[in-house]
């Protein structure tokens, strides 16, 4: 396992590298940031040229991209360009999006694992119809529409919730956009477990042990269930990142200023600082996220062993 765990994190050196380089080109061909920091009017030479020095704009791009990754793994990522340090936007962006993503998960595991299991235990019947087309519409449904209806209905019309949340919003206050920003997932989720579900339920494991009397719960959740999880732990472990990433659409709906809502602001007027800071960041979720997936492989499956 030590010397899995030991290349699986070599491994990830070059990705890591070769993302941001790759995001850091992306954000660097987006426009001329110090045009926008102008506004409407241009900016005269000099103030250019000293804006551009300032922020270390007059540099080769390749230059850029070494001295901003030599001052990352010193902790800093740079000023955006309205003065604020990015660390500081960090701090107040990530904790609210890992609640709100925290809140997501929960939803998708809860949710969508147990309509899995009961319209894969029920193939065929009307509960896995009802469940399959359920799903299929809440994929097909955008999510900002999915996100604007409930706002309009249980925040502006039954009072229910807060149309947008507050500054620091707590668990509660995040259970709608939780499960607006879940929703899409939750439902693959649900059909991703239904299919595990219903193909390990014919195999000779199962058979074996329903033959040798084991009563119908511990057949379910110690034999079947462990086994099928294998790709939903695939599948949430990868979303996670996406979600913490993707959540643009429903941080702006809610007013959440999370890491949605800065990458908007920081894309909208070409920050480059803040953009390839947060990416970065996101880079390193993703990579963790992926590495835990893997191990929890020998968890659900004995069988599988890592040299």
């Amino acid at each position: 396992m030590g010397r899995y765990v030991i290349r699986r994190l070599l491994q990830m050196i070059p990705v890591f590298f070769g993302t941001t380089l790759l995001i850091f080109l992306m954000v660097n061909v987006m426009g001329d940031p110090i045009a926008g920091l102008c506004g409407d009017r241009q900016c005269d030479p000099a103030t250019a040229a000293q804006l551009r020095a300032e922020f270390g704009l007059d540099k080769p791009v390749w230059q850029q991209y070494l001295t901003y990754m030599g001052n990352v793994f010193t902790g800093d990522f740079g000023t955006a360009f309205n003065g604020q340090k990015v660390t500081e936007l960090m701090a107040t962006a990530f904790p609210i999006t890992i609640r709100l993503t925290v809140v997501a998960v929960v939803f998708e595991v809860v949710i969508g694992i147990s309509l899995g299991v009961v319209t894969g235990l029920r193939r065929g019947r009307p509960v896995d119809t009802t469940v399959l087309i359920l799903t299929l519409v809440v994929i097909a449904i955008p999510t900002f529409v999915t996100g604007l209806l409930l706002q309009l209905l249980l925040g502006v019309k039954w009072g229910i919730i807060k149309p947008s949340v507050s500054p620091d919003p707590t668990f509660d206050e995040l259970l709608v956009p939780g499960l607006v920003l879940a929703s899409v997932s939750l439902a693959y989720v649900t059909r991703l477990t239904r299919t595990s579900i219903a193909e390990n339920a014919r195999a000779d494991y199962v058979r074996t042990a329903v033959a040798k009397g084991l009563p119908r719960r511990r057949v379910v959740v110690r034999h079947l269930l462990r086994n099928s999880l294998i790709p939903v732990v695939t599948f949430i472990g990868t979303d996670v990142g996406a979600l913490m990433g993707g959540a643009i659409v429903t941080e702006r709906i809610f007013n959440i200023h999370g890491v949605g809502y800065q990458l908007y602001q920081g894309i909208l007027r070409q920050n480059s600082q803040t953009v390839v800071g947060f990416v970065t960041i996101l880079v390193l979720v993703f990579l963790a996220a992926n590495l835990i997936v893997d191990l929890l492989y020998a968890v659900l499956d004995p069988r599988i062993r890592y040299a």
